[in-house]
């Protein structure tokens, strides 16, 4: 027979050929439970002194428990991210975002036709949605960019965007110069899937001069969009000419970090696949569609079904692996370079905000405007001292 005392205490009393009579057992058990309360009141005791047990082995601290703590305390935080999504207009940029998280950033997008699309400026449009998985909270912020590269002339186009990455560094500056600092909202764009369309020969030159004006801002991810209407041939030949156009242009792109050496195998089999699939060609798609008996998220045609999540179709499971992997990285990139380089710049200027393009010109011309009226005030008084020289000459007497 086996007697649970308490929570600590096991003991087991058994029959060896003889017979034990219930007053022996029950005062076994009495003599028992008086040595258990016994010890349980001496570590109260113990307790109420001050003086705290320890279970580990001897020398053991307990600094190396930190990591669960701030395990805890992100979790009960939660986590910010902001994604900024670039590129023309019929590319497939909302279908990929929703594939990405399994969710509808856009339940009431209209989208407009083509005589809107000619008059139509760039705009921008942030979604925010929480999202949780097993107990940990996620604020995803889409920046979406309607309108870039649909007008007819679009040197201009990406001025919008650019202000508004400058703005959000700004109001985080401004936040944490505050007297408040304990609830700061990052809004600040952590990574930037440009969007190159598949139909051209490499990049556009709209797209060279807009990852040139935004590569010290923010991270690029450069992403070939409908993947689906490329032979893995013209796919493989595409990626090489974009790379090798990126590094004509000078253009920085995210790098994925190395792999630690200390780093499982694993683990750096994945980061040299990611990184030798930079830029991610993928496809996207929100249906259920049924294929090989179950059912999976693709395209489908008259020939097949192009299968979102098969890395063997495209690049789409990377391209999430690479964000999921690398979110903490991509925030790391942003506040110790990019936004220090927007702070660093802020105080040269002395807290002063940068001026606009506008503003700008409205300088340079007055600049101009008073170096012409100081020309013109050195002429003048060099005339009036000649003039002035001539008149004491004529007037000296003759001898």
């Amino acid at each position: 027979m086996i007697f649970n005392v308490g929570l600590d205490l096991t003991f087991q009393v058994g029959t060896l050929g003889e017979k034990k009579s219930c007053s022996c057992l029950e005062g076994f058990i009495k003599r028992s439970f008086k040595v258990w309360f016994e010890l349980k009141m001496s570590q109260a005791d113990k307790l109420k002194q001050g003086q705290l047990t320890n279970p580990e082995t001897p020398g053991y601290v307990g600094f190396a428990n930190l990591p669960n703590q701030v395990h805890r305390k992100s979790v009960k935080k939660g986590f910010e991210f902001t994604l900024m999504v670039v590129g023309e207009s019929g590319l497939g940029k909302s279908t990929l975002i929703n594939s990405l998280f399994l969710t509808d950033l856009y339940p009431e997008r209209v989208i407009p036709g083509a005589a809107e699309k000619i008059e139509r400026t760039v705009q921008i449009e942030a979604s925010t949605v929480e999202i949780e998985e097993r107990g940990v909270k996620l604020r995803l912020t889409v920046v979406d960019t309607p309108g870039y590269g649909d007008a007819i002339n679009s040197q201009d186009c990406f001025n919008t965007i650019i202000s508004y990455i400058d703005d959000q560094f700004e109001r985080y500056l401004h936040d944490e110069s505050g007297l408040n600092r304990r609830h700061i909202v990052d809004n600040r764009v952590h990574c930037c899937f440009y969007f190159i369309s598949p139909l051209g020969h490499g990049l556009k030159p709209l797209d060279v001069q807009f990852m040139k004006a935004i590569h010290n801002k923010v991270n690029v991810v450069p992403v070939i969009a409908k993947a689906d209407t490329l032979t893995l041939r013209e796919r493989e030949r595409l990626k090489r000419r974009i790379l090798d156009e990126i590094d004509e242009h000078g253009i920085k792109i995210y790098h994925l970090p190395d792999a630690e050496s200390d780093e499982d195998e694993d683990f750096k089999e994945q980061t040299r696949i990611l990184k030798a699939s930079i830029p991610f060609a993928v496809v996207g798609s929100n249906q259920q569609i049924e294929a090989k008996g179950k059912k999976v998220r693709g395209r489908l045609y008259p020939w097949g079904v192009v299968e979102v999540e098969n890395p063997e179709h495209n690049d789409f499971l990377k391209l999430r692996t690479m964000l999921i992997t690398h979110m903490q990285d991509l925030q790391e990139v942003t506040q110790d370079l990019h936004y220090e380089n927007f702070r660093s710049e802020r105080l040269k200027r002395g807290g002063r905000k940068a001026p606009e393009p506008e503003e700008m010109d409205k300088d340079m011309i007055l600049q101009e405007k008073e170096a012409e009226l100081r020309r013109m005030q050195v002429m003048i008084a060099k005339m009036q001292a000649q003039m002035q020289k001539q008149g004491d000459d004529g007037d000296s007497p003759h001898l």
